[in-house]
């Protein structure tokens, strides 16, 4: 650790200069990461996973998707994911001033942007992060391989359970009655 290293909060956030969406900023335990905007593969998979979801929570009113939202943990830790689902109950007392999810949804998703620290980003920094939350289960998305990896709480932490191809049906117990091809996705 380096010392008297900046640690960037939600604050610093809130006073970067807006670029038009040309970039994520996110934090993680106090890290800044940057990113530019995704790939269009990356956001059609995206796209189509959260009209799957909210076309699902519509029928059955247990909650609601969400592309891209701004979800505050703490004020060190703010992100913005690909996609999430958060019941009903949550939302309702989950969301600040201004339009950010301050409670952990059930459901994060990610997809994956090419390069070895996005991909470890994903499937490290943020596995952990959310774990440490409390999110139940975690999707990390390759639209490059086209599979879907789920993660699922166990023992207070996300383990790995599977992962899915194109020919295969993404399910979830968190999610009663819902089902979809993962080739669709990657369509």
């Amino acid at each position: 650790m380096v010392p008297n290293a900046r640690r960037w909060t939600t604050r610093d956030l809130a006073a970067m200069p807006d670029d038009g969406g040309w970039k994520r900023y996110e934090i993680i335990d106090g890290d800044l990461h940057v990113t530019r905007a995704p790939h269009i593969r990356h956001q059609g998979a995206a796209g189509k996973l959260h009209v799957r979801l909210e076309t699902w929570s519509e029928q059955t009113g247990l909650g609601s998707a969400f592309q891209t939202p701004g979800v505050i943990f703490t004020p060190n830790d703010a992100v913005i994911p690909d996609v999430v689902w958060i019941s009903r109950d949550r939302l309702a007392s989950g969301i600040d001033d201004a339009g950010c999810l301050i409670v952990a949804p059930e459901l994060m998703v990610e997809i994956l942007s090419p390069g070895d620290l996005n991909e470890q980003r994903d499937k490290e920094v943020k596995l952990k992060l959310y774990s440490l939350h409390g999110v139940q289960e975690y999707w990390i998305v390759s639209w490059q391989r086209q599979t879907l990896e789920m993660y699922r709480r166990t023992a207070a932490q996300l383990q790995l359970v599977g992962t899915l191809l194109v020919g295969d049906t993404l399910t979830s117990p968190l999610l009663p009655d819902f089902s979809t091809l993962v080739g669709q996705i990657f369509q």
